[in-house]
């Protein structure tokens, strides 16, 4: 079963922009990752939403170590205000298993 994970940055005053920079070089080496299903990042104009899903959760965890996001780290510097908040969810198909899931 798929793992599906959301990822909020929250950049300091003036520094979206930065954020969302290093996500357009990372976020087609992350695609490229073993498990990799979805990677997708939003925005609501103050903080970066990161919305996956991964084969398995050796898949997320060998993302969580992987060059990605170091890369991340190094290309987004001193731009976040706190700590990024990582949920790890499982999913509760109500309703249409179409409409209810992540796909």
């Amino acid at each position: 079963m798929s793992v599906v994970v959301v990822a909020i940055q929250t950049p300091k005053p003036g520094r979206l922009q930065d954020v969302l920079d290093a996500f357009e070089v990372i976020t087609p080496l992350v695609h490229k990752e073993q498990g990799c299903e979805l990677y997708a990042v939003h925005t609501d104009g103050e903080a970066v939403y990161i919305i996956e899903r991964w084969s398995s959760q050796e898949d997320l965890d060998l993302h969580a170590a992987g060059e990605p996001l170091v890369k991340l780290d190094e290309l987004r510097g001193d731009a976040l205000a706190i700590p990024v908040a990582v949920h790890v969810m499982s999913n509760l198909p109500y309703g249409e298993p179409r409409l209810g899931t992540i796909q």
